[in-house]
């Protein structure tokens, strides 16, 4: 039962150590830094805060499941972030795998129930097939915490779920495009790795705009699978095909990077007031530049920060079943250095 018996032991012990006292005096530690999420309308718990590593001299043994750090601008922050806070000296023996697949993340979570782990960590590569895996977890007492991207499974099998709205990432940057008051709109829709959150989430509220709007259609809309070579690729071809466009809707800043590379190759304009309206994702700071500059017109933001919280539901009890990460998006025309500053990542 792993660490159970003896985390029972020791507490008995302390608690006759410490009869006779008159009181005893807890701390409040939130932690993390709170300014970057909203917790969304969900369930309130009233569970007892997790053993801290250290306390029996044991580290918190954590399996730690995410997408390929070189997957975008965007991955490689989140990165990051998961390093700098699961680390020995923070109380945890932290493992860490990467995959853009699905079936290998899957087959990554069923190694580290076998090892034991105390937590499962898990930004999701396709939001269905994780049922099984999240029964065995909890079946084996192992508590379950999924970052960044949702999945398709019963809340009951995971802790908690620090992640973001892709949905309405998607839907202001369709509002936005709306906005701008095009006699028609010809979009070029260059999606993210399909089935996953945010590739559904951002696809979603575009295709139902075009649905919509006798004025909007789509062009050509092709996966890239977030990667900037292959999204110039695509907008090569439609431009070697002579296919009129005025819109490019690129599912992160690695795509919408990629497609501009293939306007300035053909001398096709594009960004404010140009022939070519672009919209990218993430808000990487050479992104927001690129706004800043004038040369794209539109970035959503999604934020990569979630360790700290993380952390926190770890070391303190879990408070909020779901996170949603707080996120807005940019506008060329309005965004200003200090925004490319305080959010770009």
């Amino acid at each position: 039962m792993k660490k159970f018996m003896k985390t029972l032991l020791a507490g008995a012990l302390a608690l006759s150590m410490t009869m006779g006292l008159a009181a005893c005096n807890g701390s409040d530690n939130k932690g993390g830094d709170t300014t970057q999420a909203a917790p969304t309308e969900s369930k309130e718990t009233e569970e007892a805060p997790a053993t801290q590593g250290g306390n029996d001299g044991e580290l918190i043994k954590v399996g730690i499941i995410n997408n390929d750090p070189n997957e975008s601008g965007y991955r490689t922050a989140n990165v990051e972030d998961m390093k700098k806070v699961f680390t020995e000296a923070n109380g945890y023996d932290a493992d860490f795998f990467y995959s853009l697949k699905n079936e290998e993340q899957i087959a990554a979570a069923q190694k580290y129930i076998q090892d034991e782990v105390d937590y499962l960590l898990i930004s999701a590569a396709g939001t269905s097939g994780w049922d099984g895996v999240l029964e065995q977890a909890q079946k084996a007492g192992i508590k379950v915490i999924l970052f960044d991207r949702t999945i398709d499974a019963d809340e009951s099998l995971y802790e908690a779920s620090i992640v973001s709205d892709m949905a309405k990432e998607g839907q202001q940057a369709v509002d936005w495009l709306a906005s701008q008051g095009l006699d028609e709109y010809k979009i070029i829709h260059i999606q993210g790795v399909m089935g996953s959150s945010a590739q559904i989430g951002r696809s979603g509220a575009l295709d139902e705009k075009v649905a919509a709007e006798a004025n909007w259609s789509i062009v050509v809309q092709q996966t890239a699978d977030w990667s900037e070579e292959t999204a110039q690729q695509i907008v090569q071809s439609v431009i070697d095909s002579k296919e009129s466009f005025n819109v490019i809707y690129a599912e992160n800043d690695n795509m919408a990077k990629g497609a501009a590379a293939a306007l300035d190759k053909a001398n096709i304009s594009h960004g404010v007031g140009k022939d070519v309206i672009i919209i990218g994702f993430d808000c990487n700071t050479w992104a927001l530049e690129e706004l800043l500059a004038g040369n794209w017109n539109y970035d959503g933001q999604c934020n990569p920060f979630q360790a700290s919280y993380i952390d926190d539901i770890i070391k303190n009890g879990v408070k909020t079943k779901v996170v949603i990460m707080e996120e807005k998006g940019f506008d060329a025309k309005t965004i200003t250095q200090e925004d490319v500053d305080t959010y770009g990542i």
